[in-house]
């Protein structure tokens, strides 16, 4: 049995580590925080420790740090 099979179509909940994530309560997906789209959770590859935020992508990563100016030498 696959590590996600058996948990429906719905929102995982999710803790998110330094490399790695703990899954709080079952589900197939998260929702990126700045696109609002469904990341399958064998595909959830960006997040934010300190925001406890999943990303779709790198841009979605990148532009989440831009708005908490949490980029070196960036002013805030």
């Amino acid at each position: 049995m696959n590590l996600f099979e058996g948990h429906g179509n719905r929102e995982a909940k999710i803790r998110y580590l330094d490399g790695d994530f703990q899954i709080l309560m079952p589900g197939s997906y998260v929702i990126c925080a700045m696109t609002g789209k469904h990341i399958a959770l064998d595909e959830l590859r960006y997040w934010s420790v300190a925001r406890q935020e999943p990303y779709a992508d790198v841009m979605s990563s990148l532009e989440a740090e831009k708005r908490a100016g949490a980029l070196p030498n960036q002013k805030r």
